[in-house]
């Protein structure tokens, strides 16, 4: 019997522990942090500053200034690669790195703030796409985003119609002395395996032809 009871007096005792942690909030402050959305958040602030990113027109930027809500906004580069914040005015965006862009914006507030601390993020990266034409389901201009493959084009323009040629598409690149490159891709094969190096990454203003 002194068992029993001493084992009620020991769950009455750890229910009671844990309603006062509750209540305390003790308990939330020890849940584990989510590593992933630290990772992720971390991806972001790199991604801003890599400096060899180069905005285009209609990305989206998170321009913060450090204590001026008022001029701290999300904004989209418009088709003349132009934004516009007060005190600021219009700034060229498209053709320049986020940490240029920072230092033009800094520089124009330095009349109105002292040492304006500028940070300028890249949101949405909406500049950077590839088009696919031809026998295809919904032929068109694609945003790339998460490495996209040939084979990924296909599937996001909803695949072919009755009489493409598969065996006969390819991708047009431009080369950096201005040419332009054919790069074949045979759907047959690399469905099967065979020669998948023709499977390539996608970069931005590829052209995807199906005939």
């Amino acid at each position: 019997m002194t068992g029993i009871l001493g084992d009620l007096s020991a769950r009455r005792w750890i229910i009671t522990a844990a309603v006062v942690l509750l209540s305390s909030g003790l308990w939330s402050q020890t849940a584990p942090v989510d590593a992933n959305a630290s990772a992720g958040q971390a991806m972001s602030v790199s991604k801003a500053h890599d400096d060899s990113f180069v905005i285009g027109n209609d990305d989206v930027l998170a321009i913060n200034v450090w204590k001026e809500p008022d001029l701290s906004r999300s904004i989209p580069v418009r088709s003349d690669g132009r934004i516009s914040l007060p005190l600021v005015g219009e700034v060229q965006a498209a053709g320049q790195t986020p940490l240029k862009l920072e230092a033009d914006i800094a520089s124009r507030l330095k009349s109105y703030i002292s040492e304006p601390e500028v940070t300028v993020m890249v949101q949405q990266i909406n500049s950077q796409k590839f088009n696919i034409l031809g026998q295809i389901a919904k032929p068109g201009s694609y945003v790339i985003s998460n490495s996209p493959t040939v084979l990924d084009a296909i599937a996001l323009a909803g695949g072919f119609r009755d009489f493409a040629k598969k065996k006969s598409i390819y991708v047009l690149r431009q080369t950096a002395d201005g040419t332009e490159a054919r790069l074949a891709f045979n759907y047959k094969e690399v469905i099967k395996g065979v020669n998948p190096a023709q499977n390539v990454k996608l970069q931005a203003r590829d052209t995807i032809v199906v005939p």
